[in-house]
């Protein structure tokens, strides 16, 4: 009998039971409250995702590596006009890509999303509506990406005043630090040819060179 007793107590643990009293210890967790942080810090983990009014992906936190040709800055009742602005650089012009604020991603500070939006983007163009007066956030995008603009000399030019057809702000009414700037006119005759003149490639081309270099220091 002392021989059979020595063998039992020289037997190896039985793993199989501590890995399944460990699953059941998760498994009850889980239940709990404990649970529910994990699983909070699991979704954090999930990138987040923009979506335009017709529910297409528009950005996600993961592909931040792509330099815009330019960023619309515009008020938040002018969401669809902005998008319709967008859609006739890229496709009219084929000034691509491009990207509106509004499809910068959620859950980030309002003021870093305007940094990378401003630095991440050849040209920032300022959606000049009647909707643009009624909001102090508007007034505040202008003149920090005019000062981007002046900082920085590979910026220089970068800001573009843009008027749109629907619901234009007049030029009366335009703030000051923006009737210095020839404004793009939609519906003007020059028009075309003025986009054409202003978006270069080698401009964008050698923004993306300095923009790369910035992000590997």
């Amino acid at each position: 009998m002392g021989v059979c007793n020595s063998k039992e107590n020289h037997l190896p643990p039985n793993n199989k039971s501590e890995e399944t009293a460990e699953q059941n210890t998760s498994a009850n967790e889980m239940k709990g409250t404990r649970g529910s942080d994990v699983i909070s810090e699991k979704l954090e983990e999930v990138p987040e995702v923009a979506m335009n009014t017709t529910n297409e992906t528009l950005w996600c936190d993961n592909d931040s590596n792509m330099f815009y040709k330019f960023v619309i800055l515009h008020s938040e009742r002018d969401i669809e006009e902005a998008i319709r602005i967008q859609a006739m650089l890229q496709n009219q012009f084929h000034i691509a890509p491009g990207i509106i604020f509004a499809e910068m991603p959620c859950g980030r500070h309002t003021l870093q999303n305007l940094e990378d939006a401003v630095n991440g983007s050849a040209w920032t163009i300022i959606l000049l509506t009647e909707n643009f007066l009624k909001e102090t956030w508007c007034e505040y995008q202008t003149y920090t990406c005019l000062i981007n603009s002046i900082n920085k000399q590979h910026k220089y030019n970068s800001v573009i005043p843009l008027r749109p057809a629907n619901n234009g702000l007049s030029r009366a009414r335009t703030p000051l630090v923006l009737q210095a700037i020839n404004a793009l006119e939609e519906g003007a005759p020059a028009f075309a040819q003025q986009v054409e003149t202003i978006f270069q490639e080698t401009s964008y081309e050698n923004q993306k060179e300095i923009w790369k270099k910035e992000r590997w220091n």
